[in-house]
């Protein structure tokens, strides 16, 4: 049975986020795990897991804003994102410095999205991967994006929980 059969069975985000947290550090690695909760009613991602609590706490907000290159990839056009060095990581991350700090310089993005969504498909969150410069390419896309969509329903409970 593979990671994904297994994960697919849980369905307590208190269970599953750190089950997948660790099963993605064995298949493709990182230093720092979150998980981001798209807020569209109040245009803002919400963490709703981390990896790294004391530098990126549950609960922390940032705003969506204007359309960036990459919410316009991750967001819009539902794609994965990947930041390859640390110039990458500060064209489109306020908190630049302090994944810098951490020791991380590339990064993953995979959107969790709502196939059945009212209105069509839509992102309702992301899984980010973040390590050191170089260390995430194209083939790592297909090794995440399983898991991102064992999250669809547990971040649909957030959002209504949420209200």
């Amino acid at each position: 049975m593979s990671d994904t059969d297994l994960l697919s069975q849980t369905r307590d985000a208190a269970d599953l986020y750190p089950a997948i947290q660790s099963a993605l550090d064995q298949i493709v690695g990182h230093k720092l795990f979150t998980l981001m909760a798209i807020d569209h009613a109040r245009g803002e991602a919400a963490r709703i897991y981390t990896s790294h609590p004391a530098e990126y706490p549950v609960g922390g907000r940032k705003p969506l804003g204007d359309m960036t290159a990459w919410g316009k990839i991750v967001l819009q056009d539902r794609q994965p994102w990947i930041a390859y060095n640390a110039a990458d990581i500060e064209g489109a991350f306020f908190d630049n410095a302090l994944i810098a700090e951490l020791g991380c310089a590339s990064c993953l993005n995979v959107p969790v999205i709502e196939e059945d969504a009212p209105g069509g498909p839509r992102v309702i969150g992301t899984v980010n991967l973040l390590h050191g410069e170089g260390h995430y390419a194209p083939e790592h896309i297909e090794k995440v994006a399983p898991f991102a969509a064992l999250l669809v329903q547990s971040f649909k409970d957030w959002a209504e929980a949420a209200g």
